[in-house]
């Protein structure tokens, strides 16, 4: 359809956990609502503006947050953005902002900002409210954390295919112990205690999103292009596989067909089949476009 020090290691912050990491609020959506896994189908928008990446990639906060209220309206089915914050966040929450701050294409301070209003608008107090990656371990408001959101850009990645959503809960545990054939057991983290049924929020990032690399840590600006987009919604997978669609489309048009992903991305496909942790098949995602439709790819 189209519609980052403390001396406190992961695993032994994973032990002081295990028996008392707070659950998700009741009534409120996790990574994949009760309703959505009945019905057997995902919503997802994507939303783009043509004029948010300037010529010298410099990104338009005020756009963003315009087209992040409206992803989140066409989401929640509120008439105000702030009323579809109040739908997944209640102001007692303890809200961790997953970003990523892999230095050639982090999360963009602006997508942070964005999220971050929507959460205080939700009626969440400063100290309750932080964001981070690689320390999430260490910092005090992940570690009480009863909600997360979880937002980073899409990318080609030398282990994994692609390093998006699933995947970016990654440093919530030992990054190594997912690595076996192309991370196909990323979905894994998601069950983790101070993950699970806790993510309110999917947002990837999709305003330069890199389509190749040569490495693991290889970024050449001309491999990554002016998408000028968002995919928002609440399951991960379904977010993903919309992305990975995308990237592939333009992997095609820049390469021809004979240069497929490598290696392939299968632990989105996973998530869905072996995990159940959302929808991966595209005939079971309801995608809503919304804005700039030039060059969507999908």
């Amino acid at each position: 359809m189209t519609r980052e020090k403390t001396g406190l290691t992961r695993r032994d912050f994973m032990k002081g956990v295990g028996g008392v990491a707070l659950g998700m609020t009741a009534g409120l959506p996790s990574a994949l609502s009760a309703e959505t896994k009945q019905a057997g189908s995902s919503k997802v928008i994507l939303v783009r503006n043509g004029d948010v990446i300037s010529a010298t990639r410099d990104i338009n906060g005020e756009l963003v947050q315009a087209m992040l209220d409206e992803a989140m309206v066409a989401l929640f089915g509120h008439d105000d953005p702030s009323d579809c914050w109040k739908q997944i966040i209640r102001p007692s929450d303890v809200v961790g902002i997953k970003t990523n701050v892999w230095r050639y294409l982090p999360t963009p301070p602006s997508v942070e900002q964005a999220i971050r209003r929507g959460v205080l608008q939700a009626g969440v107090t400063e100290r309750n409210i932080d964001q981070g990656d690689r320390d999430v371990l260490q910092r005090e408001v992940f570690q009480r954390s009863t909600a997360l959101i979880n937002t980073r850009p899409m990318r080609t990645h030398s282990w994994s295919g692609v390093g998006s959503l699933i995947k970016n809960y990654i440093t919530f545990d030992h990054p190594p112990d997912y690595h076996a054939d192309a991370c196909a057991s990323l979905a894994k983290l998601w069950e983790l205690p101070i993950v699970k049924d806790k993510t309110r929020l999917n947002v990837l990032v999709m305003l330069t999103p890199q389509f190749h690399n040569i490495g693991p840590h290889h970024f050449d600006t001309s491999y990554i292009w002016p998408y000028g987009g968002l995919i928002v919604s609440t399951d991960p997978v379904a977010a993903d596989a919309v992305g990975l669609q995308i990237l592939q489309q333009k992997r095609r048009l820049e390469f021809g067909a004979g240069r497929p992903l490598q290696p392939t991305a299968h632990h989105i496909a996973l998530a869905d089949t072996e995990y159940h942790l959302g929808s991966a098949d595209m005939g079971r995602i309801e995608l809503v476009r919304l804005g700039w439709e030039e060059g969507s790819l999908i």
